[in-house]
């Protein structure tokens, strides 16, 4: 869960631990080096001792290598709906499962074997 709070340009947002995050190494961006852009989770927040910014420990998840000390200026909250919108829009009445994106066609199989498990209702 995030919890936005008003500023000017981009909303300051307070991230939580397991939040999917995408993050940027700023040295690497700005000097246009390649490699610069990751996908993450949050392990923890900390308040820097001597600036007091709050900081963000990941994982960085491609490398599963953990990154500390990452400014939350340079994230952006990786939402759930984004992450599932191939499944949430399946054309479910299309008759082609080729139609349908893998992820989809997974949740699918799971949905249906769970329900062919439940017992009849009388």
């Amino acid at each position: 869960m995030t919890q936005p709070q008003t500023q000017a340009g981009q909303p300051k947002v307070t991230y939580i631990k397991d939040d999917f995050v995408v993050f940027r190494d700023v040295e690497k961006f700005w000097l246009g080096k390649p490699g610069h852009t990751f996908v993450g989770r949050v392990e923890r927040s900390w308040r820097h001792a001597d600036t007091g910014k709050v900081l963000y420990d990941l994982v960085e998840l491609s490398a599963n290598r953990h990154r500390a000390g990452i400014d939350p200026d340079y994230m952006r909250l990786l939402p759930a709906a984004d992450a599932m919108h191939d499944i949430d829009s399946a054309p479910l009445s299309e008759p082609d499962t080729g139609a349908m994106t893998p992820a989809a066609v997974a949740w699918l199989r799971l949905h249906l074997a769970q329900d062919a498990a439940l017992p009849a209702r009388n």
